[in-house]
């Protein structure tokens, strides 16, 4: 009830009266049921085609591996349901892979003895009771003190492991012995054997693991990286888990992706996995795992929840100094637009050492020079002008950063407001990172549907932005709109960075991408010279798409268009053919909003 009052002054606060009654009506009534079904219909048809058949699960067992590692699969108890538990040992038992053992540490009240007799049958299985419950990590650590694999897998009682799961994390080590850390795709299970809601995840994003534990299940670690991070924290009872796989990518680079569903969580009336509120000491866990990981990894920073979807957090690092931030925007006539915007940012801002480069590009209103000569009394603000008499954007804003007096760059529509009062402050907190490449914001449509929650490379051929129109209050893909998280690409409407990174990658194509793609083959340069991109969820714009330019609705632009695209799939063919590494293969390249397709791409596992 706690949690649900929270939940309900969030949304109050958030998103208004009427919007927070719609959104308890489609609780009680589970309309949302609908959407559900129509995933669920299309899980059902991925599976059917995309696991492996009975045959394939016989060929696996005789698969001649290189190198075949015992695998220990640590299991902490408490209390099992018996028929259950029944099921995650039939799990393990008809694993086509057979070189594993079974590590059960029990911190039931008393032994059971139908589970004993089972456990006693079975030389692979190691049981012992504790006579008390130590807790979930202290339970945990007893099961790995039995451990004698060569690897790691870690898995809950009364949960499923796929019975390809060791064979593809087997598969995987041979094809990357350096992998010290594995983790792959999950779904949930009902009571009955349903299975439903996949989880395909990423591969390792570490802005989006610091945010919120996507890995979660099924995590495979090698011995020798369990030795060096040493136990389980009994302080993070809930979390232990996500303060755990922090811990290892502290120690590791050498993390691996299976995109596979491994592993099945289950979902009863009240497991975690089913009903949130049932485990709030859980996201605090989560959040103080998270402060522990800032601490150790030396970043100034503090930790919030910002209450609308649980174990997602908020980072807000301490801003270095006092840097400079250049706020670019390209502007042909659009006066009122381009009011709009500079006032947004003027009155919105609370950061303050910025300033405002309009970059004129033929504008022809007598008014639009009125203005410029007005708003540049405002000493944040001067007008430079292009001598470009054609629309070139990647020029236009090459020619904003060689003029630009600022640490950083921000490319910013000129149809765009400011929503967030600390959003300079947000953006700089992660820019500053010199891992980090690239930051990009959440951009609504003027009616509040998304616009922008990143980009992901390889939809429709190309790319394209992520859950475009998804309703205000309503979430997405386990609700990735909200979450701050690595991205091959964001938009070059709100696109944030470092003044040398212009430089480093060669600034904007002016040449192959006048005008369309360019922001993203400037972001996957920016992959390209090993850094990241990231999206961050908590500064917001209203975007009135493509006012700047107008639409693509005459032959020339059309023609133009057609020919960007060529260019963008000449040019990153390699990436495309390879998968965009923060997109699923499993999603469909049909549209952008997660939804699992028959027309999923296939690639190769990569680290």
């Amino acid at each position: 009830m706690k949690y649900q009052l929270q939940k309900i002054v969030y949304y109050l606060k958030r998103y208004g009266i009427w919007k927070t009654i719609q959104k308890i009506v489609l609780r009680v009534f589970r309309l949302e049921k609908r959407k559900q079904k129509s995933a669920q219909e299309l899980y059902q048809n991925w599976m059917a085609k995309k696991e492996p058949s009975e045959a394939e699960l016989e060929l696996q067992k005789n698969e001649p591996f290189a190198f075949q590692p015992k695998i220990s699969i640590v299991v902490p108890m408490y209390n099992p349901e018996e028929n259950l538990f029944l099921e995650l040992l039939n799990s393990v038992l008809l694993q086509t892979y057979s070189n594993w053992e079974l590590c059960l540490a029990d911190g039931s009240e008393q032994k059971n003895d139908t589970i004993v007799a089972l456990c006693s049958d079975n030389p692979k299985i190691k049981y012992q009771f504790l006579g008390e419950n130590k807790g979930i990590s202290e339970n945990t650590n007893e099961a790995l003190k039995m451990a004698t694999g060569d690897f790691i897998a870690f898995v809950d009682h009364d949960d499923c492991v796929s019975p390809f799961a060791l064979y593809e994390i087997v598969k995987a080590i041979n094809e990357h012995p350096e992998a010290e850390l594995i983790y792959s795709d999950e779904d949930k299970i009902d009571e009955l054997g349903n299975r439903f809601a996949p989880y395909f995840k990423p591969d390792f994003s570490p802005e989006t693991l610091e945010c919120n534990n996507y890995i979660t299940h099924l995590v495979v670690m090698k011995k020798e990286l369990v030795q060096k991070i040493g136990k389980l924290d009994s302080r993070f009872d809930g979390a232990q888990d996500f303060d755990y796989v922090l811990r290892a990518t502290e120690n590791t680079k050498q993390i691996l992706h299976i995109p596979k569903i491994l592993y099945h969580w289950r979902t009863t009336q009240n497991s975690t996995a089913n009903v949130a509120e049932n485990k709030l000491y859980a996201f605090d866990a989560g959040l103080k795992a998270v402060e522990e990981h800032l601490k150790r990894t030396h970043k100034k920073a503090t930790v919030e929840n910002p209450g609308e979807v649980p174990g997602i957090y908020q980072i807000k690092f301490a801003i270095e100094g006092t840097p400079k931030v250049s706020i670019l925007i390209p502007n042909k006539d659009n006066l009122r637009t381009l009011q709009k915007c500079i006032a947004s940012i003027l009155k919105n801002s609370t950061y303050k050492n910025y300033e405002i480069i309009v970059i004129e590009n033929n504008s022809e209103k007598s008014k639009t020079f009125e203005y410029y000569k007005k708003v540049q009394e405002n000493p944040k603000v001067k007008v430079i002008v292009s001598q470009e008499k054609e629309f070139n954007y990647a020029k236009l804003i090459n020619f904003g950063v060689k003029n630009a007096t600022g640490d950083f760059v921000l490319q910013l529509n000129n149809d765009t407001q400011v929503l967030t009062k600390d959003w300079l402050e947000l953006l700089i907190g992660y820019a500053q990172n010199q891992e980090i490449g690239a930051v990009g914001a959440r951009l609504y449509y003027p009616d509040k549907t998304i616009q922008h929650a990143g980009i992901a490379v390889g939809i429709q051929g190309t790319a394209a932005n992520l859950l475009v129109n998804l309703p205000f209050g309503q979430h997405g893909y386990f609700a990735r709109e909200a979450a701050t998280r690595n991205v091959a690409a964001v938009t070059g409407a709100c696109l944030f960075a470092r003044r040398e990174i212009y430089q480093e990658v060669g600034f904007m194509d002016e040449e192959l991408f006048k005008v369309a793609f360019n922001d993203v083959d400037f972001c996957l340069k920016i992959l390209e010279k090993g850094y990241r991109v990231v999206y961050n969820p908590y500064v917001e714009f209203i975007h009135a798409e493509s006012k700047t330019r107008g639409l693509e609705d005459t032959p020339e632009k059309q023609a133009r268009f057609e020919r960007e695209k060529r260019n963008f799939q000449e040019k990153w063919k390699a990436f495309l053919q390879k998968g965009d590494p923060y997109y699923n293969e499993n999603f469909s390249r049909e549209d952008c909003h997660f939804t699992v397709g028959e027309d999923s791409l296939h690639r190769p596992i990569t680290k």
